[in-house]
């Protein structure tokens, strides 16, 4: 048995981490699919190849880590830690022979024996960077993985954007529609939108421009 752990929603400002898990006797029917690395897939494709990948899979595993829980978890460790414990939770889970993970550590070697240490059974972790490029299986998890997310984005967006009458955006610090939703909401409701990872530094830095334009006004 194979599995393929993948992360989607790392570095975005709004809704939760997910990292998925899939397990399948062998990777033929993912290289007869063509599955390819989630952000080189059409959302259109991606939902499609999750709903067959769900399918076919012996076993996969979807686990969501809220922004406020990870906000909680950073104030007592890394978010590399905090991937890591989600990676053996789901392998534990699912008991392959052997995982591949995408690593987020810079030391590829070093993730994958961290996460064998935190396992009581036997199972071959290879830890590769952009192993979501390289293999299938690790291509399935992370269109999985995305989908899952974006639904959840999709729902946080209708909740959220009819009161301001604007675009959330994709969710990730750089985009300028995301950062605008969120200073409008901060101008307006003197506090941060739910579902906002409060510990990231965009957050924090808009928090601090907000107070000093408030000392300004004085």
């Amino acid at each position: 048995m194979i599995c393929g752990i993948d992360e989607s929603g790392r570095g975005p400002v709004f809704g939760p981490l997910v990292i998925t898990g899939i397990k399948f006797y062998n990777d033929q029917i993912l290289l007869e699919l063509n599955v390819k690395d989630s952000k080189k897939t059409s959302p259109k494709r991606r939902k499609f190849l999750a709903d067959i990948i769900k399918k076919n899979a012996v076993d996969y595993e979807v686990l969501m880590i809220r922004a406020k829980d990870i906000d909680d978890m950073r104030k007592v460790m890394t978010l590399n830690e905090i991937e890591l414990n989600a990676y053996a939770k789901i392998i534990k889970k699912l008991k392959p022979d052997v995982c591949y993970v995408d690593s987020v550590d810079v030391n590829e070697q070093r993730f994958g024996r961290d996460i064998q240490s935190g396992l009581t059974f036997k199972c071959e972790i290879v830890s590769k960077h952009k192993a979501d490029d390289i293999y299938p299986i690790v291509s399935a998890a992370s269109i999985v993985a995305k989908t899952a997310r974006d639904a959840e984005i999709e729902k946080i967006a209708k909740k959220l954007e009819p009161r301001l009458n604007l675009p959330l955006g994709s969710g990730y610090p750089a985009d300028p529609i995301t950062q605008k939703f969120l200073k409008t909401w901060i101008g307006k409701y003197k506090t941060l939108p739910p579902y906002t990872r409060r510990s990231w530094k965009t957050v924090q830095n808009i928090l601090r421009q907000k107070s000093i334009k408030k000392l300004d006004d004085f």
